[in-house]
Protein backbone atom coordinates (compact mmCIF):
# COMPACT_ATOMS: atom_id res chain seq x y z
CA UNK A 1 0.00 0.00 0.00
CA UNK A 2 1.09 3.33 -0.71
CA UNK A 3 0.24 6.74 0.29
CA UNK A 4 -2.03 8.51 -2.70
CA UNK A 5 -3.05 4.42 -4.20
CA UNK A 6 -7.05 4.54 -5.15
CA UNK A 7 -8.99 1.64 -4.27
CA UNK A 8 -12.76 0.90 -5.02
CA UNK A 9 -15.35 0.56 -2.73
CA UNK A 10 -14.98 -2.65 -1.28
CA UNK A 11 -19.07 -2.31 -0.53
CA UNK A 12 -20.80 -2.93 -4.15
CA UNK A 13 -23.93 -1.29 -2.85
CA UNK A 14 -22.08 1.96 -2.07
CA UNK A 15 -20.20 2.43 -5.17
CA UNK A 16 -22.67 4.17 -7.34
CA UNK A 17 -22.07 7.11 -4.97
CA UNK A 18 -18.59 6.31 -3.46
CA UNK A 19 -16.66 4.90 -6.34
CA UNK A 20 -13.29 4.91 -4.74
CA UNK A 21 -10.92 5.48 -1.40
CA UNK A 22 -7.83 7.40 -1.60
CA UNK A 23 -5.29 6.35 1.03
CA UNK A 24 -3.47 9.33 2.54
CA UNK A 25 -1.82 7.63 4.92
CA UNK A 26 1.69 8.35 5.50
CA UNK A 27 3.72 5.10 3.69
CA UNK A 28 5.59 4.83 6.84
CA UNK A 29 2.70 3.94 9.39
CA UNK A 30 2.32 0.69 8.29
CA UNK A 31 2.21 -1.64 11.68
CA UNK A 32 -1.50 -0.78 11.94
CA UNK A 33 -4.29 -2.56 10.48
CA UNK A 34 -6.20 0.30 9.37
CA UNK A 35 -5.53 3.25 6.65
CA UNK A 36 -6.91 6.81 6.90
CA UNK A 37 -8.99 7.31 3.75
CA UNK A 38 -10.73 9.74 1.97
CA UNK A 39 -13.84 8.88 0.05
CA UNK A 40 -13.45 9.86 -3.82
CA UNK A 41 -17.50 10.39 -4.19
CA UNK A 42 -18.71 10.51 -7.87
CA UNK A 43 -18.75 14.19 -9.38
CA UNK A 44 -22.38 13.73 -10.78
CA UNK A 45 -24.31 12.90 -6.93
CA UNK A 46 -21.68 15.12 -4.81
CA UNK A 47 -22.93 18.84 -5.77
CA UNK A 48 -21.10 21.82 -5.63
CA UNK A 49 -17.19 21.03 -4.34
CA UNK A 50 -16.15 23.97 -1.99
CA UNK A 51 -12.79 25.71 -3.65
CA UNK A 52 -9.76 23.79 -2.45
CA UNK A 53 -11.47 21.09 -0.12
CA UNK A 54 -12.76 19.43 -2.66
CA UNK A 55 -10.31 18.83 -5.50
CA UNK A 56 -11.52 17.26 -8.32
CA UNK A 57 -10.01 13.88 -10.19
CA UNK A 58 -10.57 11.72 -13.47
CA UNK A 59 -10.26 7.75 -11.91
CA UNK A 60 -10.28 4.95 -14.40
CA UNK A 61 -12.91 7.21 -16.22
CA UNK A 62 -15.18 8.57 -13.89
CA UNK A 63 -15.19 12.39 -12.49
CA UNK A 64 -15.06 12.49 -8.90
CA UNK A 65 -14.64 14.74 -5.95
CA UNK A 66 -12.65 14.42 -3.10
CA UNK A 67 -14.56 14.53 0.16
CA UNK A 68 -11.88 15.73 2.38
CA UNK A 69 -14.22 16.24 5.40
CA UNK A 70 -15.24 12.77 5.48
CA UNK A 71 -11.95 10.92 5.68
CA UNK A 72 -11.73 8.15 8.10
CA UNK A 73 -9.81 4.75 9.04
CA UNK A 74 -10.59 1.70 6.95
CA UNK A 75 -9.51 -1.51 7.53
CA UNK A 76 -5.99 -2.47 5.42
CA UNK A 77 -8.32 -5.73 4.63
CA UNK A 78 -10.73 -4.40 3.16
CA UNK A 79 -8.34 -2.80 0.65
CA UNK A 80 -7.80 -5.00 -2.41
CA UNK A 81 -5.75 -4.14 -5.44
CA UNK A 82 -5.57 -0.35 -6.35
CA UNK A 83 -6.74 1.11 -10.06
CA UNK A 84 -4.31 4.05 -9.72
CA UNK A 85 -2.05 6.81 -7.67
CA UNK A 86 -3.20 10.52 -7.10
CA UNK A 87 0.50 11.26 -6.31
CA UNK A 88 1.12 13.89 -9.02
CA UNK A 89 -1.81 15.74 -7.61
CA UNK A 90 -0.34 15.57 -4.14
CA UNK A 91 -0.51 19.28 -4.16
CA UNK A 92 -4.18 19.22 -4.27
CA UNK A 93 -5.01 16.67 -1.94
CA UNK A 94 -2.19 17.41 1.16
CA UNK A 95 -3.70 21.70 0.64
CA UNK A 96 -7.28 20.29 1.11
CA UNK A 97 -6.11 17.95 3.81
CA UNK A 98 -4.27 21.34 5.64
CA UNK A 99 -7.37 23.24 5.37
CA UNK A 100 -9.63 20.65 7.04
CA UNK A 101 -6.96 20.32 9.88
CA UNK A 102 -6.42 23.98 9.88
CA UNK A 103 -3.09 24.51 8.38
CA UNK A 104 -3.39 27.13 6.60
Amino acid sequence: MARFDVYPHPEAELRGRTPFLLDVQNNFIDRVSTRIVVPLRAAAVFGPPMRDLNPQFVVAGVAVVLDTTALAAFPTSGLKKSVGNLLDRQTDIVAALDLLFGSY
